[in-house]
């Protein structure tokens, strides 16, 4: 392991330094669809006549999207992405939508933008789970995250130009997904001690300092604010509704009566009554101002996620884990079950007539609400009057009388694409086999982002067994689908630690020896179009000369880090002498690393002075740096250079036991790991041949073999001359074995050590000449 020093490192320290992450995304799907559940949804009414509404959706593969709804047909209007995990919340705040996240931020966004980010705040350090607004301030907003942070924001004061000063670090205003600041002075933060406080935890590379507190003891999934802006209630799993001042952030009451996590909260306009939704299945309806549950509702038969009520208050539609949409009537307590769903619904949104729910599945759907007159739904038939007891509406499921619903399909669907649930990656570290919702089986290869094969629905197991290749290749990179798609993961130095024979790829122009390294490669695919757009600032990395495909002079680095120097980088193009043309090397991209541009890769790393962003590979335009992008992609691309991974393989070669042939070899031999069986058979004879030429007058081919020894105490892989191959060559042939099984001329000294050496021990080989052939 490479060794690396570290903030906070000593000079002696050996301790490891983790580096930047470089992640890309690959999805084969149409970018105007989402591929992973929808966590949430905005509905943005249409300010004049000649506009439309619009609809925007949060999912779990990190984008948001905007839908315009023309005469109630949805169609796909723009992407926003910038988050690097799920999005679970968004909420339109005057002109601006805000979005929340799992990895920790809040992002805001003009609402009919091309999806550029505005802002990004890191004030939260966990998981930030809900927003809420005020409909007549919207300026307001609060957020709430899984570490008990209870954050209110003035929206307008936070998109403020931020003020600089000689001492703060200046922002990139190219970089705006990067972008770390906002005045923190318009932040209260909700204490249960009634307490605010200033806090350095949080200090802002602009200078600014949030005031902050602590908020809930425990994680907060749920929040809810009057249109006035004057009351804020929040809920998670203490089990109890909490209400604020969000104007002081003082705490005002705590209600208890839910006996689990509280999932979905809702507050009248007026600020007197709350709504709440539980995984302990009940609807509760509080009274704010006798701060009591005046009324429960069993309508649920599993946890409830979703609430939404009708502009007067008087009906609530919701929705959970059991798949169904509910409509109640608050004050009569009549139910009916709207529809049922294929999946749990996480989020509904209420428009007009329409009532728009978001699930665990990648589209969203939108289904006949009566929104306008709710009570003419009920006239349908149906309905049945909710209990106050949350096993009641379970019990009367289970004897069978559970509700019929009223609309089999939905009005509106907005598809998605399915989400990949499972992956394999192959032996060969290029291929990567998946399994989508569907049953659709797949395989990829990720050094290009593309679906090689579609097998449609098959077995999964099954075509991986049948994809089975007994070869052995490095785990240069790691893989998940938690955003319902690929995301390939590159850790340095790990990440170069695989190669891979040039005429294995099919590349021409290359010897037989020549080697490639797949991180290399793949990575100046994935920044193809950064670097042709990049230009090279003054004393910085210098780029590589793209028009003539000449050398790239290896400048001074344009990072300041002293781990820089610590790391022994390897330039390609004097490390590799067995390239046929060097210059080759410096090309642009192979033909095997060429990354489509109709469906481009997402890109999601940080760099020095900025968090991690997210951006598609053909929306770089050639401005970031290493404030932007790990020092070391920059190194690999700009200047070939990169951490030389150890890539040999230490064997003995010994003659087999009983055979009268002479050992050619004085202790151990190293060779790369990818070297081929054919290799090493061509080095026997080619020792054979330095001790005792063959002679020419054997017309059988036989070899005359002495008894001296050429020492040769490193096997490199240049060894095989060109033309014709020495085990095709000559009539007698030299087998080589390990285990006493015979290896194929093909396989390689990895793939041996892995499948028929077995043991933690060194290679062992032997040789042995074998019949002639005819």
């Amino acid at each position: 392991m490479h060794r690396v020093g570290s903030a906070g490192n000593t000079a002696s320290s050996t301790r490891p330094r983790k580096e930047k992450r470089f992640t890309y995304v690959l999805n084969d799907a149409d970018d105007t669809k989402h591929c992973a559940g929808i966590n949430c949804l905005a509905y943005l009414k249409a300010s004049t006549s000649d506009s439309c509404d619009y609809l925007f959706s949060g999912s779990r593969d990190g984008t948001l999207k905007r839908w315009a709804l023309k005469d109630q047909n949805p169609t796909f209007s723009g992407t926003f992405e910038s988050h690097v995990d799920w999005v679970n919340d968004a909420i339109i705040a005057g002109d601006s939508l805000v979005s929340c996240s799992s990895d920790a931020t809040i992002k805001a966004w003009n609402c009919l933008s091309d999806g550029v980010c505005i802002r990004t705040f890191r004030q939260h350090s966990d998981y930030v789970t809900c927003l809420a607004g005020a409909e007549k301030n919207k300026n307001m907003v609060a957020s709430g995250a899984l570490g008990g942070e209870v954050f209110i924001w003035d929206i307008e004061a936070a998109l403020s130009p931020v003020i600089k000063s000689s001492d703060t670090v200046p922002e990139d205003e190219n970089m705006t997904n990067g972008n770390l600041g906002a005045p923190m002075s318009s932040l209260r933060v909700v204490s249960s001690t009634n307490n605010i406080t200033g806090s350095n935890n949080h200090v802002n590379p602009n200078g600014y300092s949030p005031i902050s507190a602590k908020g809930h003891k425990d994680s907060v999934y749920a929040l809810a604010m009057n249109d006035a802006g004057t009351i804020l209630v929040s809920g998670g799993t203490e089990k109890v509704v909490r209400v604020w001042d969000p104007r002081t952030g003082s705490k005002n009451m705590k209600l208890r009566g839910h006996t689990d996590n509280i999932r979905a909260l809702l507050i009248d306009s007026t600020g007197r009554y709350c709504l709440s939704g539980s995984s302990d299945s009940m609807i509760r309806l509080w009274d704010l101002g006798q701060q009591r549950c005046v009324h429960s509702y069993a309508v649920h038969t599993d946890s409830v996620w979703a609430l939404a009520a009708t502009s007067s208050f008087t009906h609530v539609y919701s929705g959970g884990r059991d798949q169904s949409l509910y409509l109640t009537d608050l004050s009569t307590r009549e139910s009916i079950l709207l529809c049922n769903n294929e999946h749990p619904i996480l989020q509904l949104a209420l428009q007009d007539e329409t009532i728009w729910v978001a699930t665990t599945d990648s589209s969203v759907y939108g289904w006949p609400a009566g929104g306008q007159a709710p009570h003419k739904v009920f006239q349908k038939g149906g309905s049945f009057l909710a209990g106050n007891l949350s096993f009641s509406r379970a019990r009367a499921s289970l004897e069978g009388s559970a509700p019929v619903p009223v609309y089999k399909e939905p009005s509106f669907t907005i598809p998605g694409h399915p989400a990949i649930i499972k992956h394999e990656i192959l032996n060969n570290r290029r291929h990567v086999l998946t399994k989508d919702t569907a049953g659709s089986v797949k395989l990829w290869d990720i050094t290009k982002g593309v679906v090689i094969e579609d097998y449609g629905k098959v077995s999964f197991e099954e075509k991986k067994e049948e994809l089975f290749e007994r070869v052995s290749i490095p785990a240069w990179f790691t893989m998940d689908t938690r955003m319902g798609c690929l995301s390939v993961h590159l850790d340095m130095p790990q990440c170069f630690s695989a190669e891979m024979y040039a005429m294995d790829l099919n590349l021409s122009g290359f010897n037989e020896d020549a080697k490639i390294n797949l991180a290399h490669e793949t990575l100046k695919g994935l920044l193809y179009h950064w670097l042709t757009k990049r230009k090279p600032k003054s004393g910085g990395s210098a780029t590589h000369n793209l028009s003539n495909g000449g050398d790239g002079v290896v400048g001074k680095s344009s990072s300041t880090d002293p781990a820089v120097r610590n790391i022994p980088l390897m330039r390609v193009e004097s490390s590799d002498a067995d390239m046929a043309d060097h210059s080759q090397l410096n090309a642009s991209t192979y033909s095997v690393f060429d990354f489509l541009t109709d469906s481009p890769p997402s890109i999601i790393t940080e760099g020095a002075h900025s968090g991690p962003w997210r951006k598609k590979c053909v929306d770089l335009d050639g401005t970031e740096d290493d404030r932007d992008l790990p020092w070391w992609c920059i190194e690999c691309v700009v200047s070939g250079r990169y951490p030389k991974e150890n890539t040999k393989c230490s064997f003995y070669l010994q003659p087999l036991e009983g055979s009268p042939v002479p050992s050619v070899t004085q202790g151990k031999l190293s060779a790369p790991r990818i070297l081929r069986i054919h290799k090493v058979v061509n080095y026997v004879v080619e020792k054979f041949l330095l001790d005792k030429p063959l002679d020419p007058a054997n017309n059988d081919g036989s070899f005359g073999l002495g008894t001296g020894q050429v020492q040769f105490p490193a096997l490199g892989d240049n060894s095989l001359r060109a033309g014709v191959k020495p085990w095709q060559k000559y009539k007698p042939t030299i087998e080589v074995l390990c285990n006493n099984q015979v290896l194929p001329p093909e396989m390689s000294l990895a793939t041996v050590r892995t499948y028929i050496w077995k043991k933690p021990e060194d290679l062992v080989l032997q040789y042995r000449i074998v019949q002639s052939r005819s």
